[in-house]
């Protein structure tokens, strides 16, 4: 039975992280004696979505603003922030800024300290952004 070839580290030249799956004991594929002797068989996956990784950057730095600046505005530890989910999707399928400004500002308001600023530099960091949807199957 042939074993696929161990994936290639960073930096090697190679295409790139691979993911693998892990085939059940007894499954087809795993030769033609049945299980093999040195141990479970690995196939290559392929990972089928891809992200802009520009857009998926952008976002990325987004939420850690995000999640700075209501550690500031709630004045807590990360893991205490009240339970508030600022869903930028959701943001970005507004008609105007007034109505974004309108959706945070509900979303805060339990917090006791101003939030304009936040809510204004947030409007100004999604401004240009693109939705995160999953992308079509071709």
């Amino acid at each position: 039975a042939a074993l696929a070839a161990p994936a290639p580290g960073p930096g090697s030249g190679g295409p790139g992280p691979r993911v693998y799956f892990q085939s059940p004991p007894g499954a087809a594929g795993e030769g033609p004696g049945g299980a093999d002797d040195e141990g479970p068989v690995r196939r290559q996956g392929k990972v089928t979505v891809k992200y802009d990784r520009k857009e998926l950057r952008k976002r990325l730095n987004l939420e850690e603003w995000i999640l700075e600046q209501l550690t500031r505005l709630y004045d807590c530890q990360e893991e205490e922030i009240p339970e508030l989910e600022i869903d930028v999707d959701e943001l970005l399928d507004m008609e105007s800024d007034d109505a974004r400004a309108a959706r945070v500002k509900e979303l805060l308001v339990d917090c006791y300290k101003p939030t304009e600023a936040f809510i204004s530099g947030l409007l100004d960091k999604i401004r240009g952004m693109q939705k995160l949807s999953t992308p079509q199957k071709k």
